[in-house]
């Protein structure tokens, strides 16, 4: 609460160090330990591969620098559904908030959370693969712990992440050391005719590129929780700019550590690279690999938690979603009602358990609205919209355009499959949900009652956004 105003709006509790491991904690998830292998797969030669992880990670810094601008200029938390609203209207971002809310943060945080699970198990269970049951119930309870710590606590939450950030900064730090190590050791054959039996179609590079960029997803979560950072015009930028590069080197030196130890074969046919690498590299000590996945796994649910949240409240601020979830705690400031609704879906979606497909094409979905937030800020320079500090060359925007939807385009050309379809009559659901509840109104007065039930319920009031 402002004191001096007398409204109630969200803390601004992050400070740059906390900023900085929100958006390394959330990209190095699970995907550096199992992404490789596809990479490899997809585009036929570790010198290759290892240009797309290079290429990744050049083209999500890019990005950074662009939603610099857009966070600097248009300072209000939500990511792409603010700026494709500011810029482009209602339908486009309910949409975006309709798949962000429904699809793909519950969908991720239920994969992640099933994948920490299933490595959590599988010690007591030896070489017996652990019970569904188990595993589920393990992942719920993970994902109920922290959507309760979010709901309660965001200086809790941040040190979380801070501490788990650090901790999976540490393994990946083994992993570069190891594979230093048998570098000096002569373990350079991979290295040799690196580009021999490169696959270039375009089918290919797209969905090499696709498994890349889902490692590094992420990168852009930051700009969710825009109005609780301290200081946004300097820790934003400082913190994207630092998080970015040190990501993308140790994504490097770790698929060149993978490359020392295994050959492409080994890679390919693994299942679980990192377990591989540790098996062969650390021997007993191996055990330190499939617990390094569990830290950063748990890391990066907290930070898709943290931020997925804000999607909900600011779209619900703004008309997207009921006013409930544009609610905050009196007292602990947290957006509660939003944090317990991604919470009850994430559940549902863990239950119902059939959502692999869902997640494989996250990154698809994901780059649709990349799409439009890059078209958003190419509209803003065009139109010489005012910012304060950060700015950015036309030229970047308009390259990540093109960038982001030929990552739409390319798997669908090279690789056509009935999922995309799903994906579409999705999208056009949402599209059916807004002109009927919203554009036309069809149930207006509907949630007046429980919503003031669950104010009285969560101790929970409106809030204004934090622009100060």
């Amino acid at each position: 609460m402002d004191t001096t105003t007398g409204k109630l709006h969200l803390k601004r509790e992050v400070g740059l160090i906390s900023a900085v491991c929100l958006i390394v904690g959330t990209m190095i998830g699970s995907g550096i330990y199992m992404s490789p292998e596809w990479v490899l797969r997809y585009v036929g030669s570790p010198g290759a591969s290892l240009l797309i992880w290079t290429a990744s990670g050049l083209i999500c810094t890019i990005a950074a620098f662009a939603y610099v601008e857009l966070g600097t200029t248009i300072k209000e938390s939500g990511g792409e559904y603010i700026y494709i609203f500011r810029n482009f209207g209602h339908v486009p971002a309910f949409l975006c908030s309709w798949t962000s809310v429904f699809l793909a943060r519950p969908a991720g945080i239920a994969a992640m959370s099933l994948s920490l699970a299933q490595y959590v198990a599988a010690p007591f269970y030896g070489e017996c693969r652990p019970p569904s049951a188990v595993v589920k119930c393990t992942a719920a309870a993970s994902i109920l712990i922290l959507g309760i710590i979010n709901g309660l606590n965001v200086k809790l939450a941040t040190r979380i992440q801070n501490v788990f950030t650090f901790a999976k900064l540490l393994s990946l730090f083994i992993i570069v050391t190891g594979g230093i190590v048998l570098i000096f050791k002569g373990h350079i054959h991979n290295f040799q005719n690196a580009f021999k039996g490169t696959i270039g179609e375009i089918g290919s590079v797209g969905m090499a590129f696709q498994q890349g960029m889902w490692s590094y997803d992420g990168w852009n979560n930051l700009n969710y929780v825009t109005e609780e950072i301290r200081r946004p015009q300097v820790n934003l930028p400082r913190a994207l700019l630092i998080s970015l590069p040190l990501v993308t080197l140790l994504y490097l030196m770790v698929n060149i550590s993978y490359l020392a130890a295994m050959s492409p074969a080994e890679m390919i046919t693994s299942g679980a690279v990192a377990v591989t690498w540790g098996n062969k590299v650390l021997g007993r000590w191996g055990w330190i690999i499939p617990l390094s996945v569990v830290l950063s796994t748990f890391g990066s649910v907290n930070g898709t938690f943290f931020t997925g949240g804000r999607t909900c409240y600011v779209a619900a601020r703004e008309g997207s979603m009921p006013g409930i979830l544009s609610m905050a705690h009196v007292h602990h400031l947290t957006p509660l009602p939003a944090l317990m609704f991604t919470t009850s879906i994430a559940l549902i979606m863990l239950i119902l358990g059939d959502f692999a497909s869902i997640v494989n094409y996250f990154s698809f979905i994901a780059w649709i609205f990349y799409s439009l937030t890059f078209a958003a800020l190419v509209k803003m320079k065009i139109k010489k919209f005012r910012t304060q500090s950060f700015k950015v060359t036309m030229l970047i925007p308009v390259f990540l355009l093109i960038i982001s939807v030929s990552l739409v385009v390319a798997p669908i050309i090279g690789d056509p499959r009935i999922e995309y379809l799903f994906v579409f009559l999705f999208l056009l659901s949402g599209l059916l949900v807004y002109l009927l509840l919203i554009h036309f109104k069809l149930c207006a007065g509907l949630m007046d009652r429980p919503t003031v039930f669950l104010q009285l319920l969560l101790e929970v009031a409106p809030t204004e956004a934090n622009l100060e």
